[in-house]
């Protein structure tokens, strides 16, 4: 030991008398001499990758004379295999395509609201009437007039099949039977608008017309229908995951609100890349049973878009990275006796999860990973690893 502190001391001492020789680098520089100045700077690097080179091996000579309680301690984790599913966590919306707000086709007042907020309801079932202004006496006059027509229209058919009377009254009887039924297929048409009926199943969630209100075609909100039963998730994701999120994945979904997670698929992909942010959107089915979920109710989505077999996962923080950008780990080779010499291993990585990270290349199956402690350690260093 104390010969490699006096072979310590002694470089010392011979770089110092060197350095007093020649000029400074503050002077070199006052002299503004270039080419002196680049030949100065490559001696300065080159004796700082041999004094580098030196340090190190004088750590490696050090080590190896170091009593055994000044090993440095660490602990170790063996190397593993498992199955590892990678999740992209992103926020959802809840929607329905069945929730809209019904507007009047009719002009009039609203002479009857049959139907509460809160009402289940079934598609096709009468949810208002309109005031018709009188349209239903003109129907039941036009209905009159077409079964007059009808009637002419008949006797004129069996007298021209019996060529009785002349092809002119026949045709203009056809005609006018035909018109008055038009008109009356008209009024029966504009009379049904006064009748607003549910466009599909679902619940009122909100009735915002008081009846006696007048009431026109797509200004005046009657109500609000919801169907809760056919409900999904939309979520746009970045354009980088478009070759991962499939039809079919699985996902979790959760809500925040409700302290509840559901387990369900991707349904649809989208074939469109929204060009303002780089995005596509997805839907994903969602069971809802009991009702709870409502739309537009915030959800966090973990949609598994990689998944593989005996894959090695290793801590994030236990990984470091070299002077040209390689990460590596330390682990423990030669070991007996708890004691063990800490060894770079070039590692390649993959997916994170949380602060686990896949491990491509560089570790096998049974390697043997300094955990705590890999901060503290040499390359070709003895340690000692405690016991877990």
């Amino acid at each position: 030991m104390k010969k490699i502190l006096t072979l310590i001391i002694t470089t010392l001492l011979i770089i110092s008398c060197a350095d007093k020789k020649q000029l400074s680098v503050d002077e070199l520089i006052a002299k503004g001499d270039v080419k002196t100045l680049k030949t100065k700077r490559d001696e300065i690097k080159l004796l700082q990758q041999e004094n580098a080179a030196s340090i190190q091996k004088i750590e490696t000579e050090l080590a190896k004379h170091q009593t055994d309680s000044k090993y440095p301690l660490v602990t170790t984790f063996i190397v593993e295999t498992v199955d590892f599913n990678h999740y992209l966590e992103i926020q959802g919306n809840v929607v329905t395509k069945q929730n809209i707000v019904v507007y009047p086709e009719f002009s009039g007042t609203l002479i009857e609201m049959l139907v509460k907020e809160g009402q289940n309801v079934s598609k096709g079932q009468v949810l208002a009437r309109i005031d018709d202004g009188g349209m239903s006496q003109q129907l039941a006059q036009a209905e009159a007039q077409a079964t007059l027509a009808k009637t002419t229209y008949e006797r004129q058919k069996r007298l021209w099949d019996q060529k009785i009377g002349s092809e002119m009254e026949y045709l203009q009887a056809e005609t006018t039977y035909r018109a008055q039924q038009n008109a009356v297929d008209q009024l029966k048409k504009q009379l049904a608008k006064t009748t607003v009926r549910a466009p599909f199943s679902g619940i009122i969630d909100d009735v915002f017309t008081e009846q006696g209100t007048v009431v026109s075609p797509g200004q005046s909100q009657l109500l609000r229908i919801v169907n809760l039963n056919n409900m999904y998730i939309e979520a746009e994701i970045p354009e980088n995951n478009l070759l991962s999120i499939k039809k079919g994945k699985s996902v979790e979904v959760y809500f925040p609100v409700l302290g509840k997670t559901v387990h369900t698929k991707v349904r649809q992909v989208g074939n469109y890349i929204n060009p303002s942010n780089r995005s596509f959107k997805i839907e994903i089915g969602l069971p809802n049973k009991d009702g709870e979920i409502k739309p537009n109710l915030t959800s966090k989505l973990k949609i598994n878009d990689y998944s593989k077999e005996n894959a090695i996962l290793i801590p994030q923080s236990i990984i470091n990275e070299n002077a040209i950008g390689e990460q590596y780990v330390y682990i423990v080779s030669d070991k007996k006796d708890a004691k063990g010499n800490a060894k770079k291993a070039i590692i390649e990585t993959g997916k994170t999860q949380g602060d686990i990270i896949e491990v491509l290349s560089g570790l096998e199956h049974g390697t043997e990973v300094i955990e705590e402690g890999a901060r503290n350690v040499n390359e070709g260093q003895t340690v000692k690893v405690l016991e877990n």
